[in-house]
């Protein structure tokens, strides 16, 4: 199938193809992972305004059919050459640098907190979230600990759909602080 729909979802003891004639062509696989996926197929490439009213129908159809957890995934053009890259501890700085710089044009990059020596302003793995920066609090002047992302999911910022549709639901053009989570994650995408 070069152009398909593919819904996504928990392990389906027994399932069953999707209504025919709504759905003319399609495939139900299981993955590794032990997930029921149903494919579609499409005739053409779908536009990103015909995409989006497919999957909202789509979703509603599934809804209605009892289904409650699944994921739809349209098939696009764009992206299909990129690669997702995951990086361990800092491969990712090694590989695209330092991000960080001082807003307050202070040489100080480095503070204590809970007693111990940290870097302001350079985000590193996390222990409780998926990355954690170091700040100064521009109204009390204190260090504070900021933690962002999932620790459980990848980010596919290479993939142009899906950092528009980030930047945009985080308001990204407008980040906010250096002090919250936002900042710091908008920075990343």
């Amino acid at each position: 199938m070069e152009h398909f729909v593919r819904i996504v979802m928990e392990k389906q003891e027994g399932a069953q193809l999707l209504d025919e004639s709504i759905f003319a062509e399609q495939e139900i696989y299981e993955t590794e992972q032990g997930a029921t996926v149903y494919e579609i197929a499409l005739p053409r490439q779908l536009s990103e305004e015909e995409a989006d009213e497919y999957a909202n129908r789509l979703a509603n159809y599934m809804f209605e059919s009892g289904h409650e957890d699944f994921d739809i995934e349209i098939s696009t053009d764009i992206g299909e050459d990129i690669i997702e890259e995951t990086y361990d501890g800092d491969d990712f700085f090694l590989e695209y640098g330092v991000m960080w710089f001082n807003e307050d044009d202070d040489e100080l990059d480095e503070a204590e907190y809970q007693g111990r020596k940290v870097k302001l302003g350079k985000p590193m793995r996390g222990d409780v979230k998926k990355f954690k920066v170091y700040v100064r609090d521009p109204k009390t002047k204190n260090v504070k600990k900021v933690n962002f992302g999932d620790p459980n999911m990848k980010i596919k910022k290479s993939n142009p759909a899906r950092r528009r549709s980030f930047r945009a639901r985080h308001n990204c053009d407008n980040p906010g602080p250096r002090t919250k989570a936002r900042y710091w994650s908008c920075r990343k995408w």
